[in-house]
């Protein structure tokens, strides 16, 4: 499986929309505190309709948390403040992908330890929606490991 790590989230919808993709790809999925939202927002759960059932969702008080409990094999920190582009890494099961806030990413002091990956954007753009972000990275982790799990390919 995948794992999708959302490094203290601000937005419900995005969070949402995120487990929503996770139950669809059969990914888990990791939130690290603090949120900019309650659990039980209703943004939230509009966005992740009744897909939270569906989704092995870990919580972690901090990154450190997160380190010690998950014990993740490999860590991918998504950024538009690296150079290598998302599909030129070849990625494995049990491979997770790390995403910070909406409105300021990635620490540099969490994105250095790890390996960085970006979307390609047009001259000029800041960044992507996060769940956008999460769905077109993940997907093409997905697709390298075989659609792992998908009924229909």
């Amino acid at each position: 499986m995948l794992n999708l790590v959302l490094f203290e989230p601000e937005i419900p919808n995005n969070t949402g929309a995120i487990i929503r993709l996770c139950a669809n790809m059969g990914a888990n999925l990791h939130l690290i505190k603090p949120y900019g939202f309650e659990m039980e927002d209703k943004k939230l759960r509009r966005a992740g309709l009744d897909y939270k059932e569906l989704v092995c969702v870990r919580e972690y008080e901090n990154f450190e948390d997160y380190l010690d409990k998950a014990k993740p094999e490999r860590i991918f920190a998504v950024s538009s403040k690296v150079k290598t582009v998302y599909t030129e890494v070849e990625y494995q099961v049990n491979d997770s992908l790390l995403l910070g806030p909406e409105t300021r990413g990635l620490p540099i002091e969490i994105l250095d330890k790890f390996t960085g990956i970006t979307l390609p954007m047009q001259e000029g753009s800041r960044s992507l929606n996060l769940s956008n972000c999460a769905s077109i990275v993940a997907y093409e982790a997905w697709r390298q490991i075989g659609f792992k799990g998908a009924k229909n390919v």
